[in-house]
């Protein structure tokens, strides 16, 4: 039995990155061996385990051979005859088909070290057609990295993409990679990049046109890109990508307050409070102004922190107390409210 650390460790370490997870793989041992070892079995697809003791992951070297349609359509062998470049061979790119022995001695068998140099995005064999997922994946590290990507790599994207292969990709896995290279540096990168292999007006074709640059946490990224976006348009394209609540919510909020984000008088400005939820969800309403800011370059709405924060100063139980009947609070408390909006305009 012989144990590696393989992919993104291995590829961040020699560019000098922080390592945040290490993967390693087992040559020459049965899952029974494994177990015998103390290590927990957790794969499904293939065999994974658990380290006893660090609980970090190690898979048996496996081969892949496809067997249907998208992500999950291949055969999995893994077995001790299995060899370390076997498995180095199935990884999607030369920079994460590194590995290294227990000793630190590098083993790069398809010049992945080469390519991180040079700072290229090479594939590592043609079965790199037979992941879709590879195409997300290739444009999320021009985002993170910077890298080129090497022509014939960008021949076989165009490919999956033109033989229907990439209409094959599960909704939960898109919405993994895109989010990972949305919230990079640099996201405008991966869109050129889905651009150039013509997949973007088929897996985004809500998104006729991308932001020159992002910045913020995910839900105002993804509020920001979709930002011309029409409603219905934009609730397709969250069902389709299985967009989580947190950055769905914020986009369609922005979505349809987009024309209250003009207001100037006091009782517009409250209905910019009202419909945005802003006294009960203040954090999420400072997400969209900060979604606006960077949305439009006209956006000022350092009005609006300061009229929340007098309009949220009224007292809602004292103007309920002196209300006449029951049915008179809410335009008390609408006129208080807008009172107190004035207010702070005028400060």
């Amino acid at each position: 039995m012989k144990i590696y650390t393989v992919g993104g460790a291995v590829r961040d370490e020699l560019l000098g990155l922080p390592v945040q997870d290490r993967d390693y793989v087992v040559v020459g041992a049965t899952p029974e061996d494994m177990i015998a070892a103390g290590f927990r079995p957790v794969g499904r697809d293939f065999p994974v385990f658990l380290h006893p003791q660090t609980h970090e992951e190690y898979a048996l070297a496996r081969t892949e051979r496809k067997s249907g349609r998208g992500y999950k359509g291949f055969t999995i062998y893994a077995a001790p005859d299995v060899t370390l470049e076997d498995d180095l061979e199935r990884r999607d790119l030369t920079i994460n088909a590194i590995a290294k022995d227990e000793s630190g001695q590098l083993i790069d068998p398809f010049g992945g070290a080469r390519d991180l140099k040079e700072g290229v995005l090479r594939h590592v064999s043609d079965a790199f057609h037979d992941d879709p997922v590879r195409i997300l994946r290739v444009a999320r590290f021009t985002a993170r990295f910077g890298f080129r990507i090497d022509e014939r790599t960008m021949a076989l994207m165009k490919s999956m993409v033109d033989t229907g292969e990439a209409d094959h990709l599960v909704p939960e896995r898109v919405w993994q990679e895109f989010s990972r290279g949305l919230g990079e540096d640099r996201p405008e990168r991966m869109f050129d990049a889905l651009e150039r292999c013509d997949f973007r007006p088929k897996l985004l074709p809500e998104l006729q046109a991308i932001p020159e640059s992002f910045s913020g946490p995910l839900p105002v990224r993804f509020a920001v890109l979709c930002w011309p976006v029409p409603e219905a348009d934009l609730k397709a394209l969250c069902e389709r990508l299985k967009v989580p609540n947190e950055e769905r919510d914020l986009a369609l909020l922005a979505c349809r307050c987009q024309r209250l984000l003009d207001a100037v008088q006091p009782g517009e400005i409250l209905n910019l409070f009202k419909r945005a939820d802003a006294f009960r969800r203040p954090g999420r309403f400072a997400l969209l102004l900060q979604a606006a800011r960077l949305a439009r370059s006209d956006f000022n709405g350092a009005r609006f922190g300061k009229a929340l924060a007098a309009a949220a100063e009224v007292d809602a139980g004292e103007i309920a107390s002196r209300a006449s009947a029951p049915a008179a609070i809410s335009a008390l408390l609408d006129r208080a409210r807008e009172q107190a909006i004035a207010a702070s305009l005028t400060a």
